[in-house]
């Protein structure tokens, strides 16, 4: 089965990339902290890894999937310290029983501005 992309509806992003591809019935995505006019969200990192979630949960909808079909999840984050919060939002995302998931510490992203950037996968029915 040759690989395609999701539309998600997300703002089109300026590098050349898909928010999301579909493989071998595995939903691949990478999300970030956007806004609908594409602009990183302000306000840390609660706000931050709200928004990027709730970029997630749309992007696995416009698949026909739903957060349950998730099957890993690895969360960047900028700031050690951050975590606690990071683990505070997401806890209300998913449900038992939770995807397999890793939080990574990074010196940075490509938007300056960012401070976390999530990578996941799910199945896609």
């Amino acid at each position: 089965m040759t690989p395609y992309p999701v539309n998600t509806n997300l703002p089109a992003s300026k590098s050349p990339l898909a928010w999301a591809t579909v493989g071998n019935g595995l939903l691949f995505t990478a999300q970030i902290p956007i806004d609908a006019d594409g602009k990183v969200v302000e306000g840390g990192i609660e706000a931050q890894i709200t928004q990027t979630l709730a970029n997630l949960k749309q992007t696995l909808e416009s698949a026909g999937s739903q957060v349950s079909d998730l099957t890993q999840v690895v969360i960047y984050v900028t700031d050690r310290e951050d975590l606690a919060t990071v683990n505070r939002v997401y806890a209300d995302f998913v449900s038992e029983p939770y995807p397999n998931r890793a939080a990574i510490i990074v010196s940075g992203f490509a938007r300056e501005e960012m401070l976390v950037e999530i990578l996941a996968y799910a199945v896609v029915p």
